[in-house]
């Protein structure tokens, strides 16, 4: 067995409507509803199930905490376009942009965070954005 991706991750948030405001007016993802009324949100083939904190879900991770999470997420623009665009929406960078190492070798990125509290970096490939995932061994070294 090999594992091949991940397929989706969980998020357990205070609010559902103010994560899929902050993810869908600011990050531009999907929310879309599935499996008689949980929520998710879209990212090419992946998706972010929100789990609302009052709510139960089983299974579910050992401490569900709103808050915990850091995502790495790739985007497909110049990060000085993905500064303007966050000007625009009035959300605050946290840190960046800075250089990086991910998963495919050098990045640039920004940091911010959402409604709950999570560090969402939103990376830049340079010269490479929207790329197809490579083999890590094949980053010259790089890594996260």
């Amino acid at each position: 067995m090999r594992v091949t991706g991940i397929d989706h991750l969980v998020l357990t948030v205070a609010s559902v409507p103010a994560a899929v405001d902050f993810y869908t007016r600011v990050l531009g993802l999907e929310a879309f509803t599935f499996d008689g009324g949980r929520v998710a949100l879209r990212l090419g083939n992946q998706k972010l199930n929100l789990r609302p904190a009052d709510g139960r879900l089983t299974p579910e991770a050992a401490a569900p905490t709103v808050g915990s999470a850091d995502l790495c997420l790739v985007v497909d623009a110049p990060l000085d376009d993905v500064v303007a665009h966050l000007a625009r929406t009035g959300t605050e960078i946290e840190l960046g942009p800075v250089a990086r190492s991910g998963a495919r070798g050098p990045m640039h990125s920004v940091y911010l965070r959402d409604p709950d509290g999570n560090l969402v970096e939103l990376a830049s490939y340079d010269g490479q954005a929207g790329s197809p995932p490579t083999d890590p061994a094949d980053a010259e070294g790089e890594r996260a």
